[in-house]
């Protein structure tokens, strides 16, 4: 099970948000690429990069900045934000970027997330973010009138190699894991499933842990780690000593 660091990107620098809300900011570091080397240097496996600017705004806003971060990185960069068109999609890969997350695109226009997946196989993700099962979209500000268990069994079939199931209403808030709703997801999907919000204390992350065996990959973890509720190294290793 992966533990996956985040960085997420305001205005050039390293923020995270309380529940996706554009001013409920807090900032962790004026370098997003010293903190993403930071998170590598601790044994990540792989880091979990958000352009926030991107995604409220619908397009690329810190391309040059999430290029360099994977030049500088021996690890795999997954990046969601602002990715709403083929050609800022193979722009991102192309930069050395591992694998993409798209949110606004999937459940808007499906017809180009299809086209999108076959031109970039096993490596578009779908970002699934809900509060009480209700899918938002551009930022998390609009409801997409969507279900994430109506639109979670389509997703494969149409080109997704696997998803990140974000609970908004824990998100950056540090209450722990909607587990619930997390297991619904899984037994509605065969796709891997990466859980987002609420991850503060390692024994979230043990609660998750059972989860693995049935479809859990990993867990993305924020603000806990930048306030060290979570330490991250500890946390790793459990995991390593856990299998």
């Amino acid at each position: 099970m992966i533990l996956f660091p985040a960085v997420d990107i305001k205005d050039g620098i390293c923020v995270r948000l309380r529940q996706g809300l554009a001013d409920q900011v807090t900032v962790f570091s004026q370098d997003p690429a010293a903190m993403a080397r930071h998170w590598a240097d601790l044994g990540a496996a792989w880091l979990h990069v958000v352009d926030l600017d991107g995604a409220f705004s619908g397009r690329p806003a810190n391309f040059d900045l999430i290029k360099s971060i994977c030049e500088q990185l021996a690890i795999p960069v997954q990046l969601g934000g602002g990715i709403r068109d083929l050609e800022t999609a193979k722009a991102y890969i192309e930069a050395g970027v591992a694998r993409l997350l798209i949110g606004t695109m999937a459940l808007e226009d499906p017809g180009t997330f299809e086209q999108l997946c076959k031109a970039l196989p096993g490596k578009i993700g779908v970002s699934l973010d809900a509060v009480d099962g209700r899918l938002k979209t551009k930022g998390w500000v609009e409801d997409s009138g969507l279900n994430v268990l109506d639109v979670a069994p389509k997703l494969k079939d149409q080109g997704a190699s696997f998803l990140v199931y974000t609970d908004i209403s824990r998100d950056g808030m540090q209450t722990g894991v909607n587990l619930e709703a997390l297991e619904a997801l899984i037994d509605a999907t065969d796709l891997p499933v990466i859980v987002a919000g609420g991850v503060a204390v390692l024994d979230d992350l043990k609660a998750l842990y059972p989860l693995y065996a049935k479809g859990l990959e990993g867990a993305i973890t924020g603000r806990a780690i930048y306030e060290n509720t979570l330490d991250f190294r500890e946390a790793i290793e459990w995991l390593a000593n856990a299998y």
